[in-house]
């Protein structure tokens, strides 16, 4: 599990028999064929079969988005004790070193991905067939994405255009800038948004929507306001897209892929997992860490009580808005409406480390069949909604108001949100300017509350500083370089500031 980047993590493009597998509608699980490298892509069946290895890292990136989560003023790491998973722990008192295996993890995993899409694209003009643009277009966005993550968490990193890491790079390819890494970002999305289809040929596909929000929002990150309205502008004017009524229904099972996804990392229950090698799993493992510690009740099931909400993020909500108890879980007031006192049968529940009596109802695990493989607890089959239409709308009107564009315009996405959050226009802002910004922001951490962005919300907007306890400027922006990938670059990459 913990592997060095350029040595054991390349091996699905350098050597032996690999076992590919993806969740839910569009491919076969446990698809298992033998690379030989350069042999290799001879057929449309072996670009397909080296596109699902690809969308299958999608499914180790539950990790980035509950410590995006424990990271930012929304939630606490939990757990049973102040030792139970130190890494969690550390990053939420913002006092994460270079040594810490769950950065580790995003940052392996997520090179594992950028190393699976270099495999297809270095390869991309072997074999012609019918399909092969969207085939690499899907390709590029999902390096883009993987980037996308890494940029985020880490600041420059390494890159080697459309071609594979090999052992010995690490010594001789330099970090790149943060603007090279968001200007590859951008010219893949480019072409993605070119090449992509509208409609998704099977659920958990890529399209031209989920391609030009991702594009919306990497402008929106390096503060390119013009360009990410002109690009959310796009995508919303021409949108198969739509709020659904019920912002509750979102979360469900039922919910999944539904009128309001722009992009959902797919996830099932078909295959387990253990705490070896937790991203062998299929399912999503951060549902059932945030899950309740040895409930038992309807309609959830248990847990290990990580990324738990504090006091003041369940305040944050307003008198009226339908989203809090969406959201947030009040354990308490649950088990006393669902508890028959003059039977003796009710919820019963346990306690962590820093209980606050709330958890994350977006993601709680669901009741299922006992029949499911694995361990139940990091099997769960809840899709992650990586880009909703909410944050596209929300994205879109922050990037008209602190672009100085149109707050017209930002007022009417924004507006949009909050109507389906209250049921009626009461609740509607007409501030403009640094005051409409500031709205913009709040909503953003009341709609997408659990799902992962708070913290990179805080820093790319410069109110980390003072929101998030114990951050220090200059320093927590970013997270550590892994220490063994310091050592094993031997000098060739410097460590973030700070650390």
């Amino acid at each position: 599990m913990k592997k060095y980047l350029f040595s054991t993590i390349v091996t699905i493009v350098l050597l032996s028999t690999v076992t590919i597998s993806c969740s839910d509608e569009f491919v076969n699980p446990k698809i298992e064929y033998s690379i030989d490298s350069e042999n290799y892509f001879n057929s449309k069946e072996e670009y397909d079969q080296a596109l699902i290895a690809a969308y299958d890292i999608l499914q180790s990136t539950y990790v980035n988005v509950l410590l995006g989560e424990i990271a930012s003023d929304n939630t606490l790491a939990g757990g049973e004790s102040p030792t139970d998973v130190v890494g969690f722990q550390q990053i939420d008192d913002m006092i994460h070193t270079p040594v810490n295996s769950n950065l580790k993890d995003i940052w392996s995993w997520m090179f594992a991905g950028v190393q699976r899409t270099n495999y297809i694209l270095e390869f991309q003009d072997k074999t012609d067939f019918e399909g092969k643009a969207q085939l690499i277009a899907e390709t590029r966005f999902l390096r883009a994405y993987y980037h996308f993550e890494l940029v985020k968490w880490f600041g420059g990193i390494p890159m080697k255009g459309d071609a594979r890491f090999k052992i010995g790079d690490e010594t001789t390819i330099p970090r790149s800038s943060v603007e090279e890494v968001y200007a590859s970002i951008e010219a893949d999305l480019n072409f993605a948004v070119a090449n992509l289809s509208p409609i998704a040929s099977q659920k958990g596909r890529v399209t031209k929507g989920a391609a030009q929000a991702l594009l919306g929002k990497a402008y929106l990150y390096q503060d390119k306001f013009s360009q990410a309205a002109t690009t959310l502008q796009g995508l919303i004017s021409t949108s198969p897209y739509s709020l659904v009524t019920d912002y509750d229904s979102i979360f469900e099972m039922a919910g999944e892929n539904g009128a309001e996804s722009v992009f959902e990392v797919q996830y099932t229950d078909v295959e387990g997992a253990g705490f070896g090698c937790l991203q062998c799993s299929e399912g999503n493992i951060a549902v059932g860490f945030s899950g309740i510690r040895n409930y038992s009740g309807p309609l959830f099931s248990s847990g290990f009580s990580f990324n738990i909400p504090t006091q003041e993020s369940a305040d944050a909500f307003e008198v009226g808005d339908k989203r809090k108890n969406v959201a947030i879980l009040d354990i308490n007031a649950w088990a006393e409406a669902n508890t028959d006192f003059d039977s003796g049968n009710g919820i019963t529940f346990g306690k962590g480390n820093e209980d606050t009596g709330f958890f994350n109802r977006k993601y709680l695990p669901r009741k299922r069949s006992a029949e499911a493989a694995g361990d139940l607890n990091l099997t769960n089959p809840n899709n992650y909604r990586a880009i909703r239409y909410a944050d596209v709308l929300l994205m879109a009107a922050e990037a008209y108001n602190r672009g100085g564009i149109d707050d017209a315009k930002a007022r009417g996405y924004l507006n949009e949100v909050r109507k389906r959050a209250f049921g009626d226009s009461n609740h509607n802002i007409s501030a403009s300017g640094a005051a409409l910004t500031d709205f913009i922001l709040a909503e953003r951490r009341l709609e997408l509350f659990g799902e992962g962005h708070r913290f990179f919300d805080l820093v790319r907007t410069g109110k980390a500083v003072g929101t998030i306890p114990g951050f220090k400027a200059n320093k927590n922006e970013l997270f550590p370089i892994p220490i063994e990938e310091i050592q094993f670059a031997n000098g060739n990459w410097a460590q973030n500031p700070g650390y």
